[in-house]
């Protein structure tokens, strides 16, 4: 509507500016052609009253002063042919325009009419023209009201259309506005709206059958563990298989968290959870790994630190962190739970070289990797922390640290 009105307004001022002027020129350029044709005919009509010879007396001038057509108050000087001068009115004070008669007559007429009456005279046509102006404006502003009401309405019913689509409805049927443009938007959510839905529903499929063929494997492998456990007499190897046990265990409800999520669309349940249970569970199952490699990993925390997350999610994204530390990094790692504004911080950082700085803004990339692999781990760990409510970060590139900021629950 704003710019409707604004157009209307700039096309009014273009053509009401020039057109205000020329009105107001003309008005005065026909006064001033009404005292020319007086003047002439007042001089003529002098001449005429010098040849018979009559006298020329001053009520003539007086009585034709009195009959002004222009209303306009005009002082007259007359120079007859023997030198004689006559004035009629009284004499015009301040800024005035002279109007001589024709120079092909025998008596001098003048007649002067003041500047500010002829300006006066030139009101009534500007202000026409101004009023013409007005009703033009008048007229775009309604009609920019009328074209903005025809125009929102469908705008909003489409934006709340659009926000469906995003809010996971993928049936979405826009109503139909009568505006060809607005109506090809509508239908093309539609059709978005059917092949995201078609989409989902294949990838839902998809991961139900992965999940399936997941499970039977990772049973029959948690079987496999117990029944040697159980015949062991080698402590080492029991507690191996007590760890292992437990990570199937973990794998297990990730699978079963990963296809929950899948299916609702949405995040899994959170849950209180003590962030020292969680750090020194993950150190427990990576020492060995580390310690095959001459590495330490060492865990900072408070033991009153809490977090509101998904115990299968946030395990999995330091699992991730530190997988990332024993592959890329060096040295000692630490593993770090700290209290932050807001929340908690978890960092894992290592004393490797750290991060090129032309790499750092494509590490989270699906698809990115600088050492082979499928560059699916840290863009995992990012939607996860995401869908937790929370963040992951690089926030230092050398040495390198990684940050998990999270609610916390107190």
């Amino acid at each position: 509507m704003l710019a409707t009105t604004m157009a209307v307004a700039v096309a009014v001022m273009l053509l009401g500016a020039p057109l205000t002027v020329f009105a107001g020129q003309l008005a005065k350029s026909d006064a001033k052609a009404e005292i020319q044709t007086r003047a002439d005919a007042l001089a003529a009509l002098l001449d005429s009253y010098e040849s018979v010879p009559d006298p020329v007396n001053q009520s003539l001038l007086d009585s034709y002063l009195s009959r002004s057509p222009s209303q306009l108050r005009v002082h007259i000087d007359v120079e007859l042919s023997g030198g004689a001068t006559m004035t009629a009115g009284q004499p015009i004070s301040g800024p005035r325009v002279e109007v001589n008669a024709s120079p092909l007559t025998a008596t001098s007429v003048s007649f002067q009419v003041s500047w500010w009456e002829l300006q006066l005279r030139a009101l009534p046509a500007v202000g026409l023209v101004l009023l013409g102006c007005l009703v033009a404006m008048s007229v775009g502003a309604v009609f920019a009201a009328r074209q903005a009401r025809r125009l929102s309405a469908p705008l909003v019913y489409l934006s709340a259309t659009a926000e469906q689509l995003g809010s996971g409805q993928m049936r979405i049927r826009p109503p139909k506005s009568g505006i060809e443009e607005i109506d090809l938007v509508g239908e093309e959510l539609a059709r978005s709206g059917d092949r995201m839905a078609k989409r989902l529903s294949v990838e839902r499929q998809f991961a139900s059958d992965a999940s399936h063929q997941l499970r039977t494997p990772l049973t029959a492998l948690a079987m496999r563990l117990e029944e040697i456990e159980y015949l062991t007499t080698q402590d080492d190897v029991r507690e191996e298989a007590r760890i292992s046990l437990e990570q199937i265990e973990r794998l297990a409800t990730t699978i079963d968290e990963l296809l929950g999520r899948n299916r609702s669309g949405s995040g899994s349940a959170r849950r209180w959870l003590r962030l020292a249970e969680v750090l020194h569970q993950q150190q427990q199952e990576w020492l060995p790994m580390f310690a095959e490699d001459d590495r330490s990993l060492v865990v900072e925390v408070d033991d009153s630190l809490t977090v509101t997350a998904n115990p299968g999610a946030l395990s999995q994204v330091i699992a991730t962190l530190l997988e990332n530390a024993l592959t890329h990094g060096d040295g000692v790692t630490t593993l770090r739970g700290r209290k932050v504004e807001g929340g908690v911080a978890i960092e894992v950082a290592d004393e490797g070289p750290g991060v090129n700085p032309e790499l750092a803004a494509k590490i989270f990339e699906r698809s990115f990797s600088t050492g082979g692999s499928t560059g699916l781990g840290l863009a995992v760990a990012r939607d996860l922390v995401a869908a937790e409510g929370g963040r992951l970060e690089l926030s230092q590139r050398q040495p390198p640290v990684f940050t998990v900021f999270l609610s916390s629950s107190r």
